[in-house]
């Protein structure tokens, strides 16, 4: 009888192992730095972060990159959030780009999204340019409140410590775009050490009340953009297939064009997308690709445009984005 059982125990064994391989259908094998999905948390649609609650001043403790292989959900007991860092570049492509991280599961997701920005540290992939941040280390969150679309943020002195005029803009642009993802937020209001800034830095840059991104006639942070600006997909976010890719752009008749590639480097798709305003002024694209691949692998998003003068290929910005067979 104990051989029968034995038997009977092995064949159970291959058929739960063979039940779990088909339930992990096309994720494939986890890299060592594992994709990380756009926030999809509770009922909300993939690609969007979760609308904040009034978060108290006490942070929850650091994020940190994500490390969760799902493409769909953050793992139990966890949310993800979304923060904003520099890609650099030259001219043209340097510029914010969004970073996702696993933080302990709060409703304060601001705050999160917050605590991630100022302590968090992004791993960007071998290959590609590195991404940095021009908030001054040591920079703590004091408080943040969110009333009538303005968020009021109040930050350590260290914030305004340092740096010239581009540093300041790009610190400034980082919490801005970070509170400012969120639907319920339209602007940003600054306090450093309890007091409203109104101008902030030795630059003397002139805060006239609350800050939102750049748009319509409010061009504050458009040094601060690449000429393409991808907002979706995150760096290093697991993109689902078709692929959503949204942002803004100022191009040359606002044409520019996005572009996957496979982890050898093969094109897998490329199509041309045409923004809301180009030529000297920033319109915004949305657009789904599909795309084929035959199981999950790391890949590259990238995104350029042709040059008026020769149609060259200019302001060519890549990262990486976890690729997925369809579905």
């Amino acid at each position: 009888m104990k051989p029968r059982v034995a038997s009977l125990a092995m064949l159970l064994s291959i058929a739960l192992i063979t039940a779990a391989c088909q339930s992990s259908g096309s994720l494939g094998t986890v890299p060592p730095l594992e994709p990380t999905p756009e926030p999809s948390l509770g009922s909300l649609p993939p690609d969007s972060t979760p609308e904040p609650t009034l978060p108290s001043a006490s942070a929850p403790p650091t994020g940190s990159p994500v490390t969760s292989p799902s493409p769909t959900t953050a793992p139990a007991g966890t949310s993800i959030v979304r923060a904003y860092f520099i890609l650099s570049g030259e001219p043209g492509v340097e510029g914010l780009v969004p970073y996702l991280f696993e933080v302990p599961k709060t409703p304060a997701v601001a705050t999160a999204a917050m605590t991630s920005l100022l302590t968090g540290s992004p791993v960007q992939r071998d290959g590609y340019a590195p991404i940095s941040s021009a908030i001054p280390p040591g920079t703590k969150l004091l408080g943040l409140s969110i009333k009538d679309g303005v968020a009021t943020v109040d930050l350590s002195g260290e914030f305004e410590a340092g740096g010239g005029s581009a540093s300041s803009l790009y610190r400034l642009a980082q919490v801005v775009y970070t509170l400012t993802q969120f639907p319920t937020v339209s602007s940003v209001l600054f306090k450093v050490d309890g007091a409203v800034v109104t101008v902030f830095g030795s630059e003397g840059i002139v805060l006239d009340g609350p800050v939102g991104r750049s748009e319509g006639e409010d061009q504050r942070f458009e040094g601060q953009l690449p000429a393409i600006f991808v907002d979706r997909p995150a760096s290093g976010a697991a993109i689902g297939n078709p692929a959503r890719i949204a942002g803004n752009s100022n191009e040359f008749e606002a044409t520019s064009w996005v572009t996957l590639l496979d982890g050898a480097g093969r094109v897998i798709a490329h199509e041309v997308t045409t923004a809301t305003c180009g030529t000297g002024c920033r319109g915004t694209f949305d657009q789904t690709i599909p795309y084929n691949v035959s199981r999950a692998q790391w890949g590259t998003l990238r995104v350029s445009a042709g040059s008026a003068v020769d149609g060259s290929p200019q302001n060519v910005r890549d990262y990486p984005v976890w690729l997925t067979p369809a579905g």
